[in-house]
């Protein structure tokens, strides 16, 4: 007993270092750096050098250096490498950054965008370099962070009044607890096209995917409705064949009858002209369509802002887990489909884990608004 205490005392951890370590094994980062960590924390508490090769998998040997690198260097020399000479730079600073300069700049005529093989081949050409390989481009690219052969499509939105009011009062309705007397309902449409095989598509069999021929027939386009309860994951599927004012509205009779002990709905959609009251008293009448509207709190979205509708990221799982890349000829074979899917979604409780407020917004938009 007074033996293994010894023992322990002799190969104790300083106090800040047994903290350092402790904090890198909760947070299970680099697998090497966590296993040492965790060799250094089990010699702490006296482990046996059998326990530590079961439980961390590393030999008494490594263990023994682990513990004479710590003993002679301290904590990072015991849980880190030395940084390894490596082949010599092949490109000053300066020629790294005129290669940058070259990737962020307009490709040559005849060029829609740099690619790798063309980043090569100019700066040769330019004499940056009398050799490069297309991987050192590529490293350097990548250090840089640069995409020359991405582009992403977006719209800078008019920062007025109307644009920030709308704003903040969506994400305000976002920030609020979840609370099942007044669930947040997001709703948006999405145009979907009928497509039928104008081949016999081939199955797959072992060794060989499945084909289809790269010809379809076209059998016309029709609407697909979709609404989500972003913090509870119920989900709302509707095929339809347009998105007018009668689609438009029973979709709406169809989320209200959902909730039937809600003392509101919120609704958040964007300002279309069917998105109105109108659609409702036209399809059921005055008296019941001004009912149902008054079921819901709505929540216009500004114009060029349909990120804030989190019914676009609900529509995006839609298409990714039940659309895909499958061939669906008819509104009856997509209908049954969205139902099918609409079905597991609501068992799995498929949520949306919204992060951007309205303090993210005043920061990123660089606007200051006192009204929380």
């Amino acid at each position: 007993m007074n033996k293994n205490a010894s023992k322990k005392k002799e190969t104790v951890l300083r106090k800040k270092d047994l903290k350092k370590v402790k904090k890198i094994i909760r947070a299970n980062g680099d697998g090497r750096v966590v296993k040492r960590a965790m060799v250094l924390h089990m010699i702490d508490r006296g482990c046996p050098a059998k326990e530590i090769e079961d439980l961390v998998y590393v030999s008494e040997r490594t263990a023994r250096n682990i513990l004479s690198r710590y003993r002679s260097g301290g904590l990072n020399l015991a849980l880190f490498d030395k940084p390894r000479s490596g082949q010599p730079k092949t490109f000053t600073t300066k020629k790294i950054q005129r290669i940058t300069a070259m990737a962020c700049s307009t490709p040559p005529d005849g060029y829609s965008r740099w690619t790798l093989e063309l980043l090569k081949e100019h700066a040769v050409k330019k004499g940056i370099a009398t050799k490069v390989s297309r991987e050192e481009i590529r490293l350097i690219l990548h250090s840089h962070e640069l995409k020359p052969w991405q582009k992403k499509m977006w719209c800078v939105p008019k920062l007025n009044e109307e644009y920030i009011e709308r704003m903040e009062d969506v994400l305000a309705v976002y920030e609020k607890p979840y609370n099942k007397k007044e669930p947040v309902v997001c709703m948006d449409e999405k145009p979907v096209q009928l497509l039928d095989h104008a081949r016999a598509p081939i199955p797959m069999k072992s060794g060989r995917p499945a084909r289809q021929d790269y010809e379809y027939k076209r059998k016309g386009s029709v609407n697909v409705f979709r609404g989500i309860e972003p913090k509870k994951g119920r989900h709302f599927t509707k095929v339809t064949e347009t998105r007018k004012m009668p689609e438009f509205s029973a979709f709406l009779k169809e989320i209200a009858t959902s909730y039937p002990k809600a003392k509101t709905i919120h609704l958040v959609m964007d300002n279309l002209s069917s998105h109105s009251e109108k659609a409702l008293t036209e399809t059921f009448g005055a008296n019941e369509g001004h009912r149902l509207w008054k079921r819901f709190t709505v929540h216009f979205t500004p114009k060029h802002a349909s990120w804030l509708n989190q019914a676009e990221i609900g529509i995006g799982i839609y298409a990714k887990q039940c659309l895909g890349k499958e061939r669906v000829a008819t509104i009856e074979q997509l209908t049954k489909r969205s139902e099918a899917w609409n079905i597991e979604a609501n068992k799995k409780r498929i949520k949306i884990n919204w992060t951007f407020t309205r303090k993210k917004a005043r920061q990123k938009f660089n606007y200051k608004n006192g009204k929380d």
